[in-house]
Formats: structure tokens, C-alpha cells, sequence
């Protein structure tokens, strides 16, 4: 297997993080003849089955720990996404060693394929997954990987490699990925986020930016027509820039057709807006990013034939795991998973988007945003939050003014019953939790599983 651009010549070759990102680079690496050390700070099962099989192709490995002084005389570091700039493995190397992300060591396998990039602090995945979805209908040979799910260097040990490639990009990848430049690049919106990682707004912004490092007067952008702070990194960047739009003209915009809403590409109207199997408006917005990407990538996709085969697309598109998810109804309530929502602004969303009274189950670990940005949309139709785990003293004390919030403590079983025994006929149960999970769960998938696990046994 061949890098390009090519690997370090000699020395060996240090990947932190024994998660699905780390060991699938490690593989590639190996597979590549790069000598490689892997460690991870974790002993955890998982952990040490992950370390025997890196084993089984070659790796040096450790668990447990890292070696510092091995580290900083590598030739490059290749760090997972979950691990903290601030982490010590990182730091030694810092100055000394080439630290890049395990989708930079993909991409450079991975050369022939034609890669469609999506980042935005919200609706990422769904704009991905919706891209995907579009390509394959439309007859192309198209994988989704990246933030959404699937390491790229999976993706890249398989032996057919792929046409097209859906990548979801997180700041933390864009950060260390050099080598960037995709056929289309999209930007959903911009709001704060990881503030528990990054020291200001404007850092986190930065990483984003990095999406258009590599911009050329061929390169083709996605943006968002009604988003000023996108508009405004995106003014002046090099390369064709494309708008969608739920307020007005642009690209590809929502438009207002007898007692429905239409989606429009180009000027010709794709599909009604209730035909979409999704729930919220911001969904309509991702599905006129995906439309708008898949057309501008190539023109085969452009052609008069391409737009009822999206129609068609997007009309059997099934929404993601944990993302305005119904898992349950019983006697009138509704149980909505939205476990991926991670940050105010995706609760903000999936707030705003309810069309009927409900209880928000709120909290998790707090990422360093106020709370208190949600009043406006509860206001209308939120009857309770319940707040728990680490932030609920914060949740309590930024909306208590506005809105009934009742603590309900660490127990999730017990904080999802507190929610039912408030709910009536017709309400919606919602997670939404607005942080990160990691006070009591592995991740939001965990989480939302758990949701569903009880919420079905409820309701």
C-alpha cells in the first residue's frame, strides 16, 4: 500500500488511542510496512482486546499507559480524535513530532477516491449520511465515514476502494488534517461548541475554518445561505461557492407552494417538504445541503434524469440513531431519542422544531455553555426540564426564572420515570441533553440506547 503524499521515511510511527480510529490506522500503517507503537491510557476489556489484536498484525503496543520518551522520538504521531490536546502524549510530541489525525493517514491511501466533506457544529451526520444516501440512489459506488461512525482508515483497509467517499468532519480532525481538499466541501452552520476543549469561540471557529486550508480557484463550497457567522468565513475563500437557504432564494432553498413547502435545486422543485420521513425544519435544511452537494460534485448529477431519482432518495431516506428519534408511544406520549444533540444549539433545534407540549430531559457533563440561550423556545411549549447529572446544578440555575425544572439526581432510570410520572396525554418525553454523556455513559450512543431500552419498557 502507498501514502501520498508518503509517510516519514525510517523511525517509527506513534498512534495514541486504541479506539476504533487508532487500531484501524494502526492497521493501515502496518499494512503500509511502517513500524508503529500504539498506546492507550485505558486498560479497559476493550482496551486489551483492541491491544491483541494490533498485536496480531505487528504492532508494538501498550495499554495502560503511555511512553512518553518513545513518543517524542517518533516520526509522526497519529492522534485519536477523543484524545486532549492537552493529553501528555501529545504534549511531548508538540514541537518535536508531526501530529496528524487518523483520516490525514486514510486520505493518503485513498487518493482515487472523490471525497464530499461536511462540518458544521450541527447536523453533520445527518447532512453525511443524507449524501450517502443520495449518491447511492443516483447509482454511485459511495461509502459514509469519518465522524459519523466509521474510521476513513477502515474504509481504506477494504479491498475495493470506493468512487465517492460521504465524510463527516469533526474540529478536532480538521485540526490535524493537512492534506484536506475535498471534491465538495460543506459547512452547516457555526455555533459555540467543545468550549470545554477549546479556550475561546474563535478557536473552536479556527478548526473549522481549516476545512478550506487547501482551497483553490477549482474547489467547490456548500455553505449556509441564512447562517451570518458562515457567510462570513466563507467571504473571499477561493473556489465556487454554492448557498442553501430556508428563508429566501439561493442554490437550493425551501419554497412556499399552495398549503405545502417545496425543496428546489436549481431553480426545479425535488420534493415536497412532507414528503421528508425526518422531523424538524433543520432537517429540511440538511437535506437541501445534500442535494446541493451531490449536484455540484459531478455532472452526471445534473442531469434531468438526477432529480426524481433524489426525489425518490430522500422520500426513503431513514433518519440516524439518537437524532430526533421516536423509540416509543403509549397513551398519547410520544418518547423522542436526541441523544446526539451534545450542545445548546442542537437542543435549541430540536426545541424549536416540537409541535406539541413536553418534558426535556436535560443534563449530562457540562461543556461550558449557558443554558439559559433555550428560554425563548421553552417558553412556547415546554411544560418541565428535568435536569440531571453533573450540570444540573447550572441547568437549574439558568432557567429556574423561566421554566419548571426538577432535579432528578444520576440515576438515568430514574431521571426517565420522573419524566413519565409529569407527562399527559399528548406530550413528547425529549432528550435532549445539551452535554456530552461522559458523567455517566461511554458516549451518546450508550445513552440513547439506554433511552430506548427504558422508554420501551415504559411506553
Amino acid at each position: 500500500m502507498s501514502f501520498d503524499p508518503p509517510l516519514p521515511r525510517g523511525g517509527e510511527i506513534a498512534v495514541v488511542g486504541l479506539g476504533r480510529s487508532g487500531l484501524a490506522a494502526a492497521e493501515l500503517l502496518r499494512r503500509g510496512g511502517a513500524d508503529v507503537y500504539v498506546s492507550d491510557a485505558s486498560d479497559s476489556p476493550e482496551v486489551r482486546d483492541a491491544a491483541a489484536k494490533a498485536e496480531s498484525f505487528g504492532a508494538a503496543v501498550q495499554a495502560g499507559g503511555h511512553d512518553l520518551r518513545r513518543i517524542a522520538k517518533a516520526s509522526l504521531l497519529v492522534a485519536s480524535p477523543g484524545i486532549s490536546p492537552k493529553a501528555p502524549p501529545i504534549l511531548s510530541a508538540q514541537g518535536a513530532v508531526p501530529i496528524v489525525s487518523e483520516v490525514e493517514i486514510a486520505l493518503r491511501a485513498l487518493r482515487k477516491s472523490r471525497v464530499i466533506a461536511v462540518t458544521g457544529t450541527n447536523g453533520k451526520s445527518t447532512t453525511t449520511a443524507l449524501i450517502a444516501h443520495l449518491l447511492r440512489g443516483l447509482g454511485a459506488r459511495v461509502v459514509e465515514a469519518g465522524n459519523i461512525g466509521t474510521p476513513l482508515s477502515a474504509i481504506a483497509l477494504r479491498e475495493e476502494t470506493p468512487a465517492w467517499i460521504a465524510l463527516e468532519m469533526s474540529s478536532f480532525q480538521l485540526h490535524d488534517t493537512p492534506s484536506i481538499a475535498p471534491e465538495v466541501g460543506v459547512l452547516t452552520n457555526l455555533s459555540p461548541d467543545h468550549l470545554d476543549r477549546y479556550e475561546s469561540v474563535k478557536a473552536y471557529y479556527a478548526d473549522k475554518a481549516l476545512l478550506f486550508r487547501n482551497a483553490t480557484d477549482r474547489s467547490i463550497w456548500v455553505i449556509n445561505g441564512d447562517d451570518p457567522l458562515v457567510v462570513k468565513m466563507t467571504h473571499g475563500i477561493r473556489g465556487r461557492l454554492y448557498r442553501f437557504s430556508m428563508k429566501g432564494q439561493a442554490d437550493a432553498f425551501l419554497q412556499k407552494k399552495d398549503a405545502d413547502e417545496v425543496l428546489v435545486l436549481n431553480g426545479r422543485t425535488v420534493v415536497r417538504a412532507s414528503e421528508l420521513p425526518l422531523l424538524g425544519g433543520h432537517n429540511v435544511a440538511n437535506a437541501l445541503a445534500a442535494m446541493l452537494a451531490v449536484s455540484t460534485a459531478d455532472s452526471r448529477f445534473q442531469r434531468a434524469d438526477a432529480v426524481p431519482r433524489m426525489a425518490e432518495a430522500l422520500k426513503s431516506f431513514k433518519g440516524l440513531p439518537h437524532r430526533l428519534e421516536v423509540v416509543a408511544e403509549k397513551d398519547g406520549v410520544i418518547w423522542i431519542n436526541d441523544s446526539k444533540a451534545t450542545n445548546v444549539n442542537s437542543t435549541l433545534v430540536a426545541v424549536q422544531g416540537m409541535t406539541r407540549p413536553f418534558i426535556l430531559l436535560l443534563g449530562g457533563r457540562h461543556k461550558g455553555e449557558s443554558y439559559s440561550a433555550l428560554i425563548p423556545a421553552l417558553s412556547r411549549q415546554c411544560r418541565k426540564v428535568i435536569a440531571y447529572g453533573e450540570s444540573a446544578d447550572i441547568i437549574e440555575k439558568d432557567l429556574k426564572s423561566a421554566v419548571d425544572v426538577e432535579r432528578a439526581g444520576n440515576d438515568f432510570e430514574a431521571v426517565i420515570r420522573t419524566a413519565h410520572k409529569s407527562a399527559r396525554p399528548g406530550d413528547a418525553i425529549l432528550l435532549s441533553p445539551a452535554c456530552s454523556s461522559y458523567d455517566m455513559f461511554r458516549n451518546y450512543e450508550e445513552r440513547g440506547e439506554r433511552f430506548r431500552e427504558i422508554a420501551g419498557a415504559i411506553g
